[in-house]
């Protein structure tokens, strides 16, 4: 294994110096060719890379899974299994795709609409969008050690590799740990630990300070299963007992970091489903759902995923996927991430709600201060003692016909992070405008019930009430 590793570090480095990278890949494509790509469109990308360059012979082999004109430069590449060689040409055996300041991870080859390939069982799926969402959404800061459950070809250990004394990476599939490892070894990673099991199970007894997971969330029909994506259990059972179980594995203080679906049953609020979980997981809990699709599209989605669209069987596909959701009464399903935080002591802070718009990336830079804003929300009153500051990048937007002398409303918006928006009233406004967390709230506040003419008491009682709801939203935080 060590000699193995050793070979396939060499290789990592040669495709360094060859520039296949992601920065080396978007300069060579252009944005027609590299936005063609995106879409699975791949004759712009050949057009882009005739020239014979070792970059372009990579891009052509490794991305767009052409063959490529046999050279010794591709010899270490067939030799580590990456690629197979005959009749003068170079074929891919596994796709090897660059990751943004991860290294290179290894799966299955991309089977494209229209290819007429299928999509194996066990096929071991590479970098995606989801991936890179999970990966912005994790810790940010330096951990001890670090759990990935369910790692597919890895790309998670190879992003947490730089800020992880120690990782553990888990899969289900044997295919999916082999790859995984061949993803470290080209990346030079060598401080994972590669575990198979399912769910929990292979990691009982132990404790982590970080625990991600990007995991077979895909709701879908009995019958044909594709691990990388689905669980084989009912509905989005895999996603509850990931919630409600993980935390157990944390260490105090620890965190997990997940992506999710969830189903939305008719009569029931998806708040309360998803709420449930992440109450009896026992943990500081800030869920967020980002998108929702109707049975027809969330199923439209996975069928063209599995590259089952456009095949003689396909309406019948479709329909048991229609089914099946009718039968349980789905009426939608939703997608987002799970951010737990193991609290220290007293009953945890938790917020379930919805975010379409874009925010400010990597989310998991700052994900620890929403939690602390939402502990602090709960144990909020005016006279607490705690200081106040207005939150960084807060902006001030008064609305009303022009030249008027009073706003009719007055609005709190944050420049960066959630990017939220709040309607306030003159003495949240006024408070915003003079707190930096140097002097107590009390007195400010009275200062503000003096200029505005009305009671202090009734300023404080104000306060009291509005201000928990803005110290959750992160306008204002507590020193």
């Amino acid at each position: 294994m060590g000699q193995v590793s050793d070979h396939l570090r060499r290789l990592g480095a040669a495709l360094e110096r060859a520039e296949y990278t992601i920065d080396g890949v978007r300069e060579l494509l252009g944005p027609v060719a590299g936005g063609a790509l995106a879409r699975d469109e791949i004759v712009p990308a050949l057009r882009a890379t005739g020239g014979g360059s070792p970059l372009e012979a990579l891009v052509r082999l490794f991305w767009l899974q052409v063959p490529v004109p046999a050279d010794t430069f591709l010899d270490d590449f067939v030799a580590a299994g990456l690629a197979e060689s005959s009749g003068g040409e170079v074929r891919a055996r596994l796709r090897v795709e660059p990751v943004e300041g991860a290294g290179y991870a290894v799966s299955d080859l991309k089977v494209r609409p229209g290819s007429g390939g299928t999509v194996r069982p066990d096929h071991v799926v590479g970098a995606g969008g989801a991936s890179a969402n999970l990966a912005r959404l994790a810790v940010h800061s330096p951990v001890d050690n670090a759990l990935d459950i369910g790692t597919g070809c890895g790309v998670q250990a190879l992003h947490l590799a730089g800020r992880a004394g120690r990782i553990t990476a888990t899969d289900v599939n044997p295919r999916a740990l082999e790859l995984a490892a061949m993803s470290a070894g080209l990346s030079g990673v060598a401080n994972v630990e590669f575990v198979e099991g399912p769910l929990l199970e292979p990691v009982a007894g132990r404790r982590f300070d970080l625990i991600v997971s990007n995991p077979p969330f895909v709701v879908a029909p009995p019958g044909r299963r594709y691990v990388y994506r689905e669980s084989g259990m009912p509905g989005d059972e895999f996603c509850r007992r990931l919630v409600t179980g993980a935390p157990a594995l944390l260490n105090e203080g620890g965190h997990c970091r997940f992506l999710a679906n969830w189903l939305q049953v008719r009569g029931v609020p998806w708040e309360e489903r998803v709420g449930g979980w992440v109450e009896r997981s026992g943990c500081d809990a800030w869920v967020v759902q980002r998108d929702v699709q109707d049975p027809a599209e969330y199923a439209e989605l996975w069928l063209r995923d599995s590259c089952e669209a456009g095949t003689a069987e396909y309406r019948e596909r479709y329909g048991a996927w229609l089914d099946h959701f009718e039968r349980h009464g789905v009426t939608g399903i939703g997608f987002g991430w799970i951010a737990l935080r193991k609290p220290a002591g007293g009953p945890p802070a938790t917020r379930v709600e919805e975010l379409r718009h874009a925010v400010e990336e990597p989310v998991g830079a700052y994900v620890e201060e929403i939690l602390d804003g939402l502990v602090g929300a709960r144990e909020f009153s005016t006279g607490c003692g705690k200081l106040v500051r207005a939150a960084a990048g807060i902006v001030q937007e008064q609305i009303g016909p022009p030249g008027a002398e009073d706003p009719e409303r007055i609005v709190l918006r944050q420049e960066h992070r959630l990017r939220r928006a709040a309607g306030v009233g003159t003495v949240e406004a006024a408070l915003a405008g003079v707190c930096d967390g140097t002097l107590p709230l009390e007195p400010l506040l009275a200062a503000i019930a003096q200029l505005i003419g009305q009671d202090a008491g009734q300023v404080r009682a104000h306060a009291d009430a509005v201000l928990p709801e803005l110290i959750a939203d992160g306008f204002f935080v507590l020193g």
